[in-house]
């Protein structure tokens, strides 16, 4: 089932496009949030919580308004569901790369 899930904006990704960084649940997720600016800048949505739907900010909600969803939806069930799927559906974190360690495909000198 797709629908749209409490999700609050923790950072802005790329101002110009409104791209911002989404907590659900603890998935951070990159979202659209041209539709929740009202005019604003894309700063000014940091802390606020909004519906998400497949990759967008669809309406900015109240805490109280988001709290209560997500309990809805988990007394149903439907916030594991949403929660695997978007899980699923993150891209890989790249490999970290410390004192001595070289990127894929870089050849050692030594």
């Amino acid at each position: 089932m797709c629908l749209g899930i409490p999700g609050r904006v923790v950072s802005i990704e790329d101002s110009e496009k409104a791209l911002g960084l989404v907590d659900v649940g603890g998935v951070r997720r990159v979202t659209n949030l041209r539709c929740v600016l009202d005019g604003r800048p894309p700063e000014a949505c940091i802390g606020d919580w909004v519906l998400v739907h497949v990759g967008f900010a669809m309406s900015r909600i109240d805490p109280d308004e988001a709290a209560r969803t997500l309990e809805l939806l988990e007394e149903m069930g439907e916030i594991q569901e949403e929660l695997a799927q978007l899980r699923a559906s993150q891209p890989p974190e790249p490999p970290p790369f410390g004192p001595g360690a070289r990127p894929p495909g870089e050849a050692d000198d030594g």
